[in-house]
This record gives structure tokens, C-alpha cells and sequence, in this order.
């Protein structure tokens, strides 16, 4: 039994507590009573014990996993408003506070940083060959030799 602050954690609620864990991350975002349901618990004895496993609560886990799943899709380009209804945010407002509040940048601002720092470099393009070229390289000597030239 593992000893955390003032409640006690079994193997088994501690198994239970990390699938309510991966249930917050999820992409379909239950509502955290059906999460503490699925976990065994009451809301209330859920928030203290994933509190005392994890050390913060259940809502500061799934916003830190929505931030988190949202910085990934602005880094690739989706656009602002898609991202925000996509992590589950309802209002593109309260989304854009909670996320400079946390990342410290705007959503759009971010992603243009985050697009800016992953840009391909212009000289990339030119050290690009066709694959048929990078096969060559890997064929025995004299392998061409065995094959007709072409009529001119």
C-alpha cells in the first residue's frame, strides 16, 4: 500500500486511478463524475485521491491535456477555431485566455512560432535526387556494365 499525504493508495486504486488518468487524456473527454464512476468512486473521494496520486486535480490534468493536444495541432497548422472546438472547448474565448494564460502566447501567435521554427529551409530542395539515383549507389560494382546501352 503506497502512502500519499493522508490517504492510503492500494495496488488496486492506484490501478484504477491511472485509467481514470488515461480517460482524462482521452480524445472524447467524458465528464469527470463518469470518469470517477468508472474509477469506483464518488466524484468528491475520486478528485481527493487522483489529488493525492498525481498531485493535482483531475480538471488541471485534462487542461494541461487539452493545451497539450492543442499545441501539437497549432504547431501543424490547424486552424485556431478547429483546434479549439477539437480539444473540447466551446467558446474560442474562454480557449485563447486559458491558453496564453498557460503557454504565455495567443493561440494564433504560437502557431505562427511554432510554423516559423519547423519551415523547410530553401536550399533543402536542392540536395534532394530522385530515388533512382539513391539506388544506384547501392548496386554491386560493375552491375550496369550487364546492361545494353541505350540507342542515342
Amino acid at each position: 500500500m503506497a502512502y500519499t499525504g493522508r490517504v492510503r493508495l492500494d495496488q488496486d486504486t492506484r490501478r484504477r486511478l491511472s485509467r481514470a488518468r488515461d480517460l482524462l487524456e482521452a480524445e472524447d473527454l467524458p465528464a469527470i463524475p463518469v470518469v470517477a464512476r468508472r474509477a469506483g468512486v464518488s466524484p468528491c473521494h475520486f478528485i481527493r485521491l487522483f489529488e493525492a496520486a498525481f498531485g493535482t486535480t483531475p480538471h488541471r490534468y485534462r487542461s494541461a491535456a487539452r493545451l497539450a493536444r492543442a499545441r501539437r495541432l497549432l504547431a501543424s497548422g490547424v486552424a485556431v477555431t478547429d483546434v479549439c472546438l477539437e480539444v473540447g472547448f466551446s467558446s474560442l474565448g474562454s480557449f485563447s485566455a486559458l491558453f496564453a494564460r498557460h503557454v504565455g502566447d495567443a493561440p494564433s501567435r504560437y502557431q505562427r512560432r511554432a510554423r516559423a521554427s519547423v519551415q523547410v529551409p530553401a536550399d533543402l530542395a536542392r540536395r534532394f535526387h530522385p530515388g533512382c539515383f539513391a539506388l544506384l549507389g547501392a548496386l554491386p560494382a560493375g552491375a550496369l556494365s550487364q546492361f545494353p546501352r541505350s540507342a542515342g
